[in-house]
């Protein structure tokens, strides 16, 4: 019993650490964001909204602002919320909600607004394992609103094309349906490990963005699945070579759609997949269509899950965060092709001691008093971590055209990652122009830390001049210290930062879901 109550407490801390809680948001509101450089300030864009997560501009101090838990996309102008333009009925549970948006690249000629949502179902499922419906229904669309972890369809993340008609959004048609249910508890299969996992709804990522290439590039998380995007070729019970065994209830280990998980999808604007994908040929040549369907959208896999995603403006290259479970957080550059190793790699290979040694600990984390062990799913084990970088990397599911590259920038334990947005302009300062910024997914972290790198003149790594970040690696000392991460550090205070986005007059918006509140970082010198 008593290994029971440790596992379910386990997963229970690792649940959503961007979930609306109404004393937390108390206590974040009494403390006003600050800058810790002379030469940059904060003042607020807009305040007073609920569970504010994302963000895309239509013009000069006019945005469109998602309200995570409401389902609301609002229109705020000069400062104030002048209109609810959509309200959608949204599962809000954990992590789950209206989640990220992105613009047509033509936008406004071309009014396509895409918004990344999870749906509710019409009703909690008779069988608490096996949702009465796979996928979203349009007749639900502006149901109420619901947190019942369980009311969703198996397939009930999705992402719509909205028009914008110049005061308000109508829905045009769905691009795709993702994963969603979790209750991995189930009887089936049986012995697969996490038969004492309670009801889930986290790691559903959401950042959206449209590249240079005009492709729209949607950031999904793994859903808790343990499947061969997650670096599992046979699933989680079985040992490789060997019979594939399932992930869930569901089936898997290919990534069909109830396993299409863990992804950065590459997709035309109109939903239909470019024909230079990079696993485009690969998936063609399957025999199952669904899954080969499913590998021809995808452009990066192997990702745990992230809330930041965005292209450097300079280069063009596409940048990640992802979040790891009680150790190494990673800052990744994504190139076609790219495998970030997870489950069986987080950090730099050459950490794979670290990274192991953390994940399967069995005391407290001397900060925060709580225990490490476990990768919050429990049927693959933490234990069976490699024991070496080459061990590790040689048993990574590489698809035709894959290829693995570490993080270019890395914390020894989780510090939380939240959104991340590079400056476009010198509206804060040539000294900033092309920049990265990324804010926290824990607010008691600094209050909320908001990070700045430097990129190299290549623009392919993190630049740095604390001699202690030479290997890239920040040696903090527990989850959501920032020991080594001093010098990045330009702003506490932020909340939980969801989204950063560059605006029209060259300033930096940071949208905090629990200030409720969008910021504005400008040039105060």
């Amino acid at each position: 019993m008593r290994k029971v109550l440790f596992l379910l407490l386990v997963g229970l801390l690792a649940v959503s650490v961007i979930t609306f809680n109404k004393h937390n948001n108390v206590e974040a509101q009494s403390v006003a964001p600050e800058m810790t450089v002379p030469n940059l300030a904060v003042r607020t864009a807009v305040t007073n909204l609920i569970t504010p997560i994302s963000m895309a501009f239509l013009g000069a101090n006019d945005f469109l602002v998602l309200e995570k838990n409401t389902g609301k996309v609002q229109r705020v102008v000069n400062g104030a919320v002048q209109s609810t333009v959509l309200d959608l009925g949204v599962n809000f549970a954990s992590e789950r909600g209206l989640l990220g948006i992105a613009l047509h690249p033509n936008f406004p000629s071309n009014p396509g607004v895409y918004l990344f949502w999870t749906c509710r179902s019409t009703a909690l499922p008779a069988n608490e394992f096996f949702p009465d419906e796979t996928r979203c229904l349009d007749s639900n669309m502006f149901a109420a609103d619901t947190d019942e972890i369980l009311q969703v369809p198996l397939l009930g993340n999705r992402v719509d094309r909205f028009v914008w008609n110049g005061s308000s959004l109508t829905f045009d048609h769905n691009l795709i349906m993702l994963r969603a249910f979790q209750n991995d508890g189930a009887p089936v299969p049986p012995n697969q490990g996490d038969e004492e996992q309670p009801p889930r709804g986290n790691h559903d990522g959401g950042p959206m963005r449209f590249g240079p290439d005009g492709k729209l590039y949607i950031q999904f998380g793994d859903n808790g699945r343990r499947g061969q995007l997650q670096n599992l070729p046979c699933g989680p019970t079985a040992n490789c070579p060997g019979p594939p065994q399932p992930d869930d209830q569901f089936g898997g280990p290919e990534p069909d759609d109830a396993h299409l998980t863990g992804v950065i999808l590459r997709l035309n604007p109109d939903g239909t997949t470019p024909t230079d994908n990079p696993f485009f040929a690969a998936g063609a040549a399957m025999s199952n269509q669904e899954v080969g369907r499913n590998i021809q959208k995808i452009y990066a896999y192997g990702l745990r899950n992230g809330f930041g995603m965005d292209f450097d403006p300079i280069s063009g290259d596409l940048w990640e965060q992802e979040n790891g479970d009680d150790s190494m957080s990673e800052l990744n550059r994504v190139e076609a092709g790219f495998n970030s190793g997870w489950v069986q790699i987080m950090g730099p290979p050459e950490r794979i001691d670290q990274y192991k040694a953390i994940e399967t600990s069995p005391e407290n984390d001397p900060c925060l008093g709580t225990p490490y062990f476990g990768l919050q799913q429990l049927r693959w084990s933490p234990v069976l971590i490699a024991d070496s970088a080459g061990e590790a990397l040689s048993r990574l599911f590489m698809l035709p055209g894959s290829h693995y590259s570490a993080p270019e920038f890395t914390w020894k334990f989780e510090v939380a990652p939240g959104g991340i947005g590079f400056v476009r302009g010198r509206g804060l300062g040539p000294q900033y122009e092309g920049d990265l910024f990324m804010g926290g997914a824990r607010p008691f972290l600094e209050g909320g830390h908001l990070f700045h790198f430097n990129l190299t003149g290549n623009r392919r790594k993190i630049g740095v001049d604390d001699p202690r970040l030479e290997d890239r690696v920040a040696d903090n000392l527990c989850k959501f210290d920032i020991t080594e991460s001093e010098s990045l550090l330009v702003g506490r205070n932020f909340g939980t930062v969801t989204d950063i986005v560059s605006g029209p007059n060259g300033n930096l918006f940071v949208v905090s879901i629990d200030k409720s509140s969008v910021f504005e970082i400008f040039r105060s010198k």
